[in-house]
């Protein structure tokens, strides 16, 4: 038999053995002790101080327990205001990465098409000075020409001289010798000889005329190409000029040799007698191609939208430039595209007696993504971007997070004036925000300053500008 098997039978008896063998019967019943009460007094005595201390234990934990709940709660939100604050910050180093490599490519194509410009005008340089050369070289060959030709014209006249000499040489020798036939034949024969050689001469004459028609023509057409090449020289120059920006120390420093002083006065009775008002501003001449105007805020004026209108009996309008001569403006104009933006007209005499540079507006207000901005009283200016708002086509926004201050300790606020970076006028900012791109200067409202404006009722058309002034988005207020 198979040890293993044997191995299995012999458990399964020994298993069987054991479970059928009732033990309970094969061991003696023991003997009872009688229940000794102190010691089961000393054992519940002991559970209750056991549960007590469990119970304390419990409380303690508890208590534990809620403690760090309070300080992981406390940690939970510091963590997520600080993971908030972290996004926030990455998101404005997003931001400012893309703004500073929108700067580089504008600054690198800006420096392309400056390198190109400057090949442009050396080749052109290069080819005027080439075309000059051989226009001097053909008035060279010209001049031989016509030299040449009179010389060959003197020649012809010399032989023609001849020829009538040897015709009268031949008439005299018939008729003193006829005999002399050989003389004869050999004179017509000089003769002959005379006229082809005449008739060669003229031949080369013709050539030469022609020749010499043709080199004026090639001269014509040289000089044309010079000029062409004059006229694409400047327009190359005045590209570069207009594509260059300019520094805007530069506009600072013309803005305060330029700047005109308006004073205001007016006068009205009031309840308590005569009320009068003066202020002064400063501002720049600026031209629409048609007219100068002098260009200001209503609140570098005498009015104000924030009051009620009323009526005004006299009103006087002045400039001067740096304490020179003193003109009178004839008109005060509320622009229908805001009516806080306010001109003063003047005609081509005052302002060249003012003496002040006039400004043109901006001919392509968008061609740089920065201007410059000056404030009204000179006392700072600074870049400034701005950007297109789809849904106020008249007006630019200005990005007020990425002013550079250059001079001066302001921030951008109403009556600032806007220059673009060709030197140009942009506009005037109409608030902290928003800068009104000017384009033309239809009036919505004149007030004509005189002694006696009461018959213009100034307090009606102060309350149609505020009207509309309050009309407009909220933004733009």
């Amino acid at each position: 038999m198979n040890k293993t098997l044997l191995l299995i039978l012999c458990d399964f008896l020994l298993l069987n053995l054991l479970a059928l063998t009732r033990w309970e019967k094969a061991e003696p019943p023991r003997a009872k002790l009688p229940p000794v009460p102190e010691l089961a007094a000393n054992a519940v005595s002991k559970d209750q101080d056991i549960v007590e201390m469990m119970r304390q234990s419990l409380a303690d934990e508890q208590s534990t327990r809620d403690e760090l709940a309070r300080q992981l709660t406390a940690t939970d939100a510091a963590l997520a205001a600080r993971e908030q604050s972290l996004t926030r910050a990455q998101v404005e180093r997003a931001k400012v990465a893309e703004e500073r490599n929108a700067l580089a490519a504008n600054l690198t194509e800006a420096q392309r098409a400056a390198a190109a410009l400057a090949q442009k005008i050396t080749a052109a340089t290069q080819e005027a000075t080439l075309t000059k050369s051989q226009l001097a070289q053909l008035q060279r060959e010209l001049a031989e020409k016509e030299t040449e030709t009179a010389r060959q014209k003197e020649a012809l006249a010399n032989l023609e001289k001849q020829n009538l000499e040897s015709r009268r040489q031949a008439n005299a020798a018939r008729r003193q010798v006829e005999g002399l036939t050989v003389a004869v034949a050999v004179a017509e024969q000089e003769k002959k000889n005379l006229g082809e050689t005449a008739i060669a001469l003229k031949t080369q004459v013709e050539l030469e005329r022609s020749e010499r028609i043709k080199v004026q023509d090639a001269n014509a057409q040289l000089a044309h190409g010079v000029g062409q090449l004059a006229e694409k020289s400047v327009e190359l120059t005045k590209e570069i000029r207009d594509n260059r920006p300019v520094n805007a120390n530069v506009l600072f420093n013309d803005f305060l040799s330029n700047r005109v002083v308006a004073s205001f006065a007016a006068g009205r009775k009031g309840f308590l007698g005569q009320s009068n008002r003066n202020k002064e501003a400063t501002t720049v001449l600026v031209t629409d191609g048609r007219q100068i105007y002098a260009l200001l805020h209503i609140s570098d004026t005498l009015f104000s939208l924030a009051e009620n209108g009323i009526d005004w009996e006299s009103l006087t309008v002045e400039f001067n430039h740096q304490g020179g001569n003193r003109s009178a403006a004839a008109a005060l104009i509320f622009l229908t595209q805001d009516p806080r933006v306010v001109v003063l007209p003047m005609d081509a005499a005052q302002a060249a007696a003012l003496g002040a540079k006039v400004y043109p507006l901006a001919a392509e207000p968008m061609k740089f993504p920065e201007a410059v901005l000056i404030d009204g009283g000179g006392r700072g200016y600074g870049e400034v971007a701005f950007k297109l708002d789809s849904t106020e086509p008249g007006f630019v926004r200005v990005d007020n997070r990425f002013f550079k201050r250059l001079l001066g300790d302001f921030a951008p606020s109403r009556g600032d004036l806007v220059f673009s970076k060709t030197g140009e006028l942009l506009g005037i900012m109409v608030n902290s925000d928003y800068c009104a791109v000017l384009k033309d200067f239809s009036a919505l409202a004149t007030i004509r300053p005189g002694a006696d404006v009461r018959g213009q009722m100034t307090g009606a058309i102060l309350e149609r500008l505020i009207a509309r002034a309050r009309s407009m988005p909220i933004k733009l207020q």
